[in-house]
């Protein structure tokens, strides 16, 4: 079959489309002909090694998984024996972050709980565009941030993968949602039912003292203490993304500041979940969320793909078709 290879750090470059062998499903497996994919920030971890601390998990001196890829949607083609919930033919989708990746390719053998059904009224590329990204919206709004029906929530970074899929689980969830964005991303957000979208280069999110009971930090640079002004009393910053000072700063200084005062600061890990993903879908398939999908790219543009993703503008995600 054909798939990336990634055998070094580096830039995307470093990535090539070789020839190797075609997985078979152990007995707790599924093998998926691979339709789409999508990328994600996780990707660009993998193929760079940085933030270093990720190479603890990734590999110190080389990718510990040679064949990158996360988000997937394709059909059943095999099952191991001791496969419970899908049979051959079957339409799934999955992130396969939590069990060695793999998706940059045309098959992938892996276990049933990183697999759900696909919804039937969404497309290959759309359902490979929401494993991960959905999964993290999802994680940091209602896990890690306590949302809430009738919550202000204040989304940064709110027209990225994360951010588009936040916007409306938001919703979803009967909270008022706050976007932040650039100016080519206003109708977007707007688009996909933001209450309100603040473009940042016209107007800077700390005037909105003391409003907000979340705000989801999904890129960006900004100071914690931007986010703990907008912050309501026993407000939640959950940080998704951004900058690694940013992350540092939520990780070291987040815990004392939620130790001394009522505001509280985290940062999300997300972790493949297969009830997450199945909640995803319920969502998904009832038309309360749908993807937003900025480019498309074939499995042999995948450097042209990730160079274009790397440049952090996506509006929504940036899909393979295999």
């Amino acid at each position: 079959m054909k798939a990336i290879v990634c055998n070094k750090y580096g830039s995307p470059d470093v990535l090539e489309l070789k020839e190797v062998e075609k997985p078979y499903p152990a007995e707790n497996q599924v093998l998926v002909k691979i339709h789409s994919a999508s990328l994600n920030f996780g990707n660009l971890i993998l193929l760079k090694g940085k933030p270093f601390l990720a190479r603890f998990a990734f590999g110190l001196t080389k990718p510990k998984y040679s064949i990158p890829g996360g988000d997937i949607a394709g059909t059943v083609e095999a099952v191991g024996k001791e496969v419970k919930l899908f049979k051959v033919g079957d339409e799934v989708f999955g992130d396969l972050s939590g069990c060695g990746w793999g998706g940059f390719a045309e098959y992938v053998a892996v276990p049933e709980y990183a697999l759900a059904f696909k919804p039937t009224n969404i497309s290959f590329e759309e359902a490979a565009a929401a494993p991960m990204a959905g999964v993290t919206a999802l994680q940091g709004l209602r896990d890690k941030g306590k949302l809430k029906l009738g919550h202000k929530v204040l989304i940064y970074g709110a027209s990225g993968g994360v951010g588009t899929f936040a916007v409306q689980i938001a919703k979803a969830f009967g909270a008022e949602v706050t976007g932040v964005c650039s100016t080519r991303n206003v109708e977007i957000l707007r688009s996909i039912g933001a209450d309100h979208v603040i473009d940042y280069s016209k107007e800077h999110f700390t005037q909105h003292q003391g409003y907000f009971d979340l705000v989801l930090g999904v890129n960006g640079s900004n100071s914690l203490s931007d986010y703990t002004r907008v912050l309501k009393k026993d407000g939640n910053f959950v940080h998704v993304g951004g900058s690694e000072s940013q992350l540092y700063q939520t990780l070291f200084l987040g815990p004392f500041i939620s130790m001394v005062g009522s505001k509280k600061l985290s940062s999300l890990l997300q972790r493949a979940n297969q009830n997450d993903l199945n909640d995803l879908k319920e969502l998904l398939k009832t038309n309360k969320v749908r993807p937003i999908i900025d480019k498309r790219f074939n499995l042999g543009e995948i450097t042209e793909a990730f160079k274009y993703f790397q440049e952090g503008h996506a509006q929504g995600k940036v899909v393979i078709t295999i």
